[in-house]
């Protein structure tokens, strides 16, 4: 066990920078820590100029370059940040928060929102508007040969089949590799763990004949592949939320309200099109969401109900009944 956690300090240590050289959140200081995604590197840089616009009074920073999830949340539970530019639903209930595993949007949604609440002393918001969640895909090609559309479609061709998976996918509970088998009743020729990163290419490539990804990654579009129903509901939802601390609410109280301006703006489409200019274009993060920020006027028309008026948040966090 202590092993393990030094492995963990020396990657967390070595894949981030730290308060002192940007944000201190002892000031108050808005610190988010991003991660090493497009993704999150992206909305990071959307929160981080939405407070600048609205309140520049608000001295803010990024720690990115954070590999796992487990690394934001230590970022958050030390204090080296009081914000999270991007947490998924699906990811955190299983995760940190140790909770079963559901197939319903809004109990996941819920469970998160309270187990933040009650665990890290932080707030869920609501959804971006859009979900990452793990996909089987396939190229263009192998489906009109096959006319595969489903996960259970698969089942005709899999011992044929070479699948590389993200590598922690295999171990992990809830929705991983044993669960697969479990619900869908087959499994591969062959599974071989790969970094997320490499999944895409290898498809592509015609080194793996499918591939378990993120539904939301821009070379879905540039690789051209097919994304296959999960039709007996493996995987849970990834609705995608910030998620900020309570301290540095209560210290400035107009984040709720700049945050909120962001609920429900971004779909799946417009955030894998800003992942693909991320990540084959080579856009710049902060280039990619002051655009996207300019384009919508910084979302000035919108006059968000705050969270305690809101059914659900008020039993949770206390306010208007």
């Amino acid at each position: 066990m202590i092993k393990k956690m030094l492995i963990i300090l020396v990657l967390f240590l070595s894949s981030c920078s730290l308060p002192g050289l940007g944000g201190n959140t002892k000031n108050n200081d808005v610190v988010i820590s991003g991660g090493d995604t497009a993704e999150r590197r992206i909305m990071a840089e959307i929160l981080v100029q939405m407070i600048n616009h609205y309140d520049p009074t608000i001295n803010t920073s990024i720690i990115d370059n954070l590999g796992t999830t487990m690394l934001i949340v230590q970022t958050i539970t030390r204090e080296d940040a009081n914000a999270s530019s991007v947490m998924y639903t699906g990811t955190s209930l299983t995760g940190e928060l140790q909770l079963e595993v559901t197939t319903d949007v809004n109990q996941a949604f819920w469970s998160v929102v309270e187990g933040y609440n009650t665990q890290f002393e932080a707030v869920w918001f609501p959804s971006y508007g859009f979900g990452n969640t793990y996909a089987f895909m396939v190229t263009k090609d192998f489906q009109e040969e096959t006319g595969v559309t489903s996960l259970s479609d698969l089942q005709s061709y899999a011992s044929k089949l070479r699948v590389g998976v993200d590598t922690s996918w295999i171990s992990r509970q809830g929705d991983g590799y044993e669960d697969f088998k479990r619900i869908y009743g087959y499994d591969f020729k062959e599974v071989l763990p790969m970094s997320i990163g490499l999944v895409y290419s290898a498809v592509e490539a015609g080194e793996m004949d499918v591939v378990l990804g993120y539904s939301t990654d821009g070379r879905i579009d540039a690789y051209d592949l097919v994304l296959l129903d999960d039709d007996k509901k493996l995987f849970p939802p990834y609705d995608a939320s910030p998620v900020i601390t309570k301290k540095v609410l209560s210290a400035h109280p107009i984040l709720e309200e700049i945050v909120l301006k962001l609920e429900g703006t971004i779909d799946e489409t417009l955030m894998q099109a800003m992942n693909r200019q991320h990540d084959e274009m080579r856009v710049e993060a902060s280039v990619i969401a002051q655009k996207f920020l300019e384009i919508n006027n910084y979302f000035e028309d919108i006059e968000p109900i705050p969270l305690r008026e809101r059914e659900g948040y008020n039993t949770i966090l206390g306010g208007h009944q």
